[in-house]
This record gives C-alpha cells, sequence and structure tokens, in this order.
C-alpha cells in the first residue's frame, strides 16, 4: 500500500457496515444523476411540442445542462481537495432536488431552462465526488468501489432511456423532474453517515475558477453550435487561465499537475477512450430508429441488456483493478472496445435483438475503461491534488463526449456507399454508420499505441 493509501486508512478506519452504507448513497444518487441527463435527451420532441419550439430552441434542454454538469465536475473536485465531502454534498443534493421541485412546476420554457442549470449545478457534485469518495474513504479497496461506481453510471445511462421514454408517454415530461426530486430524502443520511472532516488548508482562486468556466463554456458551445466567435472567446479565457495559474499564489490549478507525465497520459488516454463509448451511446439510438425503424420504448429495451451487463460486471472489474492493477485493465478495456466496434460495424442493419447482444461487448467495456482510468489517475497524484485531478479527469469525459457527438453528426450528414468494413451487411444510410465504428477501432488502436509506448518511456 502507498504511504498516501496508509495515511487514509488510519484516517478513516471505517467498519464494514459503514463502508457499505457510504458506497450505498453514492451509487443511489449518482443512478439519479447520470438518469436525470438521458431521461431529458428523450423527452427533448416532448418538450418541444409543449411550448411550440424550434430544434435549435429546444436543444437548450440538454446544452445549457452539459455546460454547468460540465463546469460543476471540475468546480467540485477543487472544492473538494479543501472543504469536506459531506459538506459539498449536503449543497449539491440540495440544488439537485430544488431544481428538480422548481422544473417540476415551471410554467415556461426559460423557467424549465433555469430548472435544469440548477439541476446540473448539484448534480455535478454527484459525479465529481463519486470518483473522490473511494480514494479518500476506501484506498485499500479503491478499484473494487471504482467498479461500482463505474457500472453504476453504464446501468444509469442505460436505463435512463427507458425510463425517460415511459414517464414521459404514460404522464408527461414534467414527471422526470419529479424523479430526480426523490434526492432529497437522501441527505439525512449522508448527514449522518459520510465521515466527519475538518476544512483542509487552501483557498479556491476566484478568478483563475471565472476563466476556466467561461473558457470550457465557450468551448462546448462551440462543439454544439459551430459558431465560431465562440472558440475564440474560448481561446481568450483559456490564455486568461494560463497566465492566471503561472502568476497566481494559490492557482486553481497548479501547474506542476500537468507536468505530471502519468496523468497527462491517462487524461488523454481517457479522453479517447470515452469519446469513442460516449459515440456510441449517441449513434445507437439514431442507428436504431432509422436503420431498424424502432421506436423510443424498444430502442430503450434495445439497450437495456447491455446496460445490465454493464452494471453486473462493476464489481469483478474493480477487483481485477485491485489485483491486475490499473494499466493491465485499460488494455483489457481496449480490446473489447475493438472487439465490440468490429461486431457493430458488421451487423450493422441485422435484427434488433442482434444488435442488443452484439452490444454487450462494447458496454462491458465502460466499466473496464472508467473504472482503470479512474484508479490509475488517483495513484499516480499526490493526495492534496487528487479532487482537482479527478475533476479535470470528469471535465475531459464532458468535452470527449461532446466532441464524439459534434463529429459524428456531421459525419452522419453525408451518404457513403463505400463500406470500410468488408464483412459488413450493412445497405444504403447504414453503411455510413457501419464506417464510424471502423473510425472507432482506428482511433482505439492508435489511443493504445499511445497509452502503451507512454508508459514504457515513463517505467511507471
Amino acid at each position: 500500500m502507498t504511504s498516501n493509501a496508509m495515511q487514509l486508512s488510519e484516517e478513516y478506519s471505517l467498519t464494514k457496515p459503514e463502508q457499505k452504507k457510504i458506497i450505498f448513497l453514492m451509487c443511489s444518487v449518482l443512478l439519479f444523476s447520470v438518469m436525470n441527463g438521458t431521461m431529458f435527451m428523450i423527452a427533448v420532441p416532448d418538450i418541444a411540442a409543449s411550448f411550440s419550439l424550434l430544434p435549435s430552441e429546444v436543444s437548450w434542454v440538454v446544452t445549457g445542462y452539459i455546460i454547468i454538469y460540465a463546469i460543476g465536475a471540475l468546480m467540485y473536485g477543487k472544492l473538494a481537495d479543501i472543504y469536506p465531502l459531506k459538506t459539498l454534498l449536503t449543497i449539491g443534493l440540495s440544488l439537485f432536488a430544488a431544481g428538480s421541485l422548481f422544473g417540476f412546476f415551471a410554467p415556461t420554457f426559460p423557467l424549465v431552462i433555469l430548472a435544469r442549470l440548477i439541476q446540473a449545478a448539484g448534480a455535478s457534485s454527484i459525479l465529481a465526488l463519486a470518483f473522490i469518495v473511494p480514494s479518500r474513504y476506501f484506498p485499500q479497496e479503491r478499484g473494487r468501489m471504482l467498479g461500482i461506481i463505474s457500472s453504476t453510471m453504464a446501468f444509469a445511462s442505460g436505463v435512463g432511456p427507458v425510463i425517460g421514454g415511459f414517464v414521459a408517454g404514460a404522464l408527461n415530461w414534467q414527471y422526470l423532474f419529479l424523479i430526480s426530486a426523490f434526492v432529497m430524502f437522501t441527505i439525512p443520511f449522508f448527514r449522518v453517515w459520510m465521515p466527519e472532516e475538518e476544512k483542509r488548508r487552501g483557498r479556491v482562486d476566484i478568478p483563475g475558477a471565472v476563466f476556466i468556466a467561461l473558457a470550457v463554456a465557450s468551448l462546448i458551445l462551440f462543439i454544439t453550435l459551430f459558431v465560431w466567435w465562440y472558440i475564440v472567446i474560448s481561446i481568450v479565457f483559456f490564455s486568461l487561465f494560463a497566465w492566471r495559474i503561472f502568476n497566481s499564489d494559490i492557482p486553481f490549478i497548479h501547474p506542476d499537475l500537468f507536468r505530471n507525465a502519468p496523468f497527462r497520459t491517462t487524461i488523454v488516454a481517457g479522453f479517447f477512450a470515452i469519446m469513442t463509448m460516449m459515440g456510441t451511446m449517441f449513434i445507437m439510438p439514431l442507428l436504431l430508429s432509422e436503420v431498424n425503424h424502432l421506436n423510443t420504448l424498444l430502442i430503450g429495451l434495445t439497450l437495456f441488456p447491455g446496460a445490465m451487463a454493464a452494471a453486473f460486471m462493476g464489481r469483478w472489474v474493480g477487483a481485477l483493478t485491485d489485483k491486475q492493477g490499473s494499466k493491465q485493465v485499460i488494455y483489457i478495456a481496449f480490446g473489447l472496445m475493438i472487439t465490440g466496434f468490429f461486431l457493430i460495424s458488421t451487423f450493422t442493419g441485422s435484427s434488433a435483438w442482434v444488435i442488443s447482444m452484439v452490444l454487450i461487448i462494447t458496454f462491458i467495456a465502460f466499466p473496464f475503461i472508467q473504472t482503470s482510468t479512474a484508479n490509475l489517475i488517483s495513484t499516480v497524484l499526490p493526495r492534496n491534488e487528487i479532487g482537482v485531478g479527478m475533476g479535470i479527469y470528469n471535465l475531459f469525459n464532458f468535452m470527449s463526449g461532446a466532441f464524439s457527438g459534434a463529429i459524428i453528426g456531421k459525419i452522419l450528414d453525408y451518404e457513403s456507399g463505400v463500406k470500410l468494413n468488408p464483412f459488413s451487411i450493412a445497405q444504403g444510410h447504414g453503411i455510413s454508420y457501419s464506417n464510424v465504428f471502423i473510425g472507432f477501432i482506428v482511433v482505439t488502436i492508435l489511443n493504445g499505441c499511445l497509452f502503451y509506448f507512454s508508459f514504457r518511456r515513463m517505467k511507471v
């Protein structure tokens, strides 16, 4: 065990029942946090119909949420290095519940958007702190706990569209807000079960936080809207942020963090891996709708077995990470991703049940890559930088999802009659979908080579 792990285990000597309570609570609220995003993606057409909105207008239900969620994940990560997790979770869950209740009663579209922004400001705390809790409270079983966290995320991503489609169809899209409001009932349990912590030394560099928040927001707006002046604004604020961290006594992110080669390599590898995984989750509903002609409910049911498989694999993946090490599990994840992408590319156009079975391989790669990269980051960073390091990790994951959605959307605008996969049975526009997954394979192979040679050179 590392010195960091020994120090943490001595500071928080939790019993097995206490550990189970904490991880159960974190997974419960993480389920609501992740589902909240996927449920509303399904409900976007219904919201547009309710307020007679154009697609560009209603898209802010998703875009606004993503921007605040991504920024919040970074901010809460930084705050976790200074303030007690119990305090941050109480604030975050309160905002999440308040935004949910406000959204349920919101009579106009601008108030719906405001409710979504409040939700995101609170829900992002759950994502950020869920990856910090295992490192802080379970150092000896960090991999196993991260596996449970990752499998919960995979399960929530898969079950969200099913629940969202059912609730929006059977009741109304407003009731999706009400589902998320149930997190308020977990706050008293967090107050009682989470360990007591003292505020650590340090404070937040407010100008630096503002610069990075505006830079990230502008970049996401550029990615999702393709308005060129957003990228100019983003470059300006990233430049100001870079200047600030080198000229402040208390930088928001210490420059030495970016000089940590293993951290940089893991962030880059995670970015491209999650980009292809999120791209798969983005593309599959489109593929199943356009090629297989399925409705929303059947699309959700087709994705559900993969999500369940990922959920069941999480605990085992975490134990494997603790036993074999993060790097070995990352290589396994790359292998699963390549295999899954090739099979999806090959069987695009097949019956929905065939696609559903093939997707299982790709979905189970999610806890492999998420658990191993998060665990590796927590081992290569000093204790006082794990929070902000995880914040950067989560931010890059969100950015990768935004990038993949924007790039894939543009690629699918064009027809392709050339099959990059000679074994593919795809026809018509299905060929474009098949080719995208071949592109994912190329990205994964290059990513794997970069990760392998980088770590071999560093000898970590």
